[in-house]
């Protein structure tokens, strides 16, 4: 494992990362219908976290058929591992569900408008580009930003890329930035938000305890002793990070935004 590079990724992006941990979306969250407007613009998030989740499934496994060995086993166990629990969890209820139901179902719970995400998943069924699905939802502007760098990484067909996007874009930055949803989130709240806890708790056990570590040995995997996987590696990370902070500044903004129209 190259540990010296890993630690130098790491202490490059941690500026940026310091400032999606500790943005001031989360404390401006102090109403329901804050904590709607907020779910409303993460959901796509959610959703093409799986998207490039089942991007690195389908690159270092084998998912036609006839089926055939593909890749390092190891680095096979490891997306297979995360994809299992990510896209066959339990709910608080020992249901099995992915994230992404689970966020729909926290969204429904406290009266989020699940009409836009719903109407962009429909219309990328029936054919339409991803473009075409953000003019048909109307999809927020930070949102479709954020979308379309994912599918940039997810199109770049580079696996270390994407792995590296994965970790440090999302299983190991996620923990820490959701106990800060967390903390900040006032919970007199008149609308039941138990799923959403519950969704917020589970990540930060679940990507913290486990999936940040199988992600990290798997990009340590693919990047391995070249240099020129590692710069690449970081450069995309530290876009992923960016785009991240530009999602939240605008979720940022739309609530001050509300605020100013009650």
């Amino acid at each position: 494992m190259n540990n010296e590079a890993i630690g130098k990724l790491q202490t490059d992006i941690e500026p940026l990362r310091q400032q999606i941990i500790t943005h001031p979306v989360y404390a401006q969250i102090q109403t329901p219908e804050e904590l709607r407007l907020f779910m409303q613009h993460h959901i796509f998030a959610v959703w093409d976290f799986m998207s490039l989740l089942k991007t690195l499934q389908n690159a270092l496994t084998c998912t036609a058929v006839p089926w055939f060995p593909k890749g390092d086993a190891q680095v096979r166990y490891l997306i297979n591992e995360i994809v299992a629990g990510e896209e066959s969890d339990v709910d608080a209820h020992g249901n099995r569900k992915s994230h992404f139901e689970l966020y729909l179902e926290a969204m429904q719970e406290c009266g989020a408008d699940t009409e836009p995400i719903m109407q962009f998943l429909a219309a990328l069924q029936n054919g339409q580009s991803l473009e075409q699905a953000f003019e048909t939802a109307q999809v927020p502007t930070h949102a479709r930003d954020f979308v379309r760098y994912t599918f940039e990484v997810i199109q770049s067909g580079k696996a270390h890329v994407q792995a590296a996007v994965f970790t440090f874009g999302r299983e190991d930055l996620i923990p820490s930035m959701f106990h800060h949803i967390i903390k900040d989130l006032c919970v007199n709240f008149e609308v039941n938000i138990s799923i959403f806890q519950y969704y917020l708790e589970r990540h930060i056990e679940v990507d913290g305890d486990h999936h940040s570590h199988l992600s990290l040995e798997m990009t340590q995997n693919l990047c391995g002793e070249k240099a020129e996987h590692w710069a690449q590696a970081q450069e995309a990370v530290e876009k992923s990070l960016q785009m991240r902070k530009h999602l939240w500044d605008g979720v940022g903004q739309t609530i001050a935004k509300q605020k100013t129209l009650v």
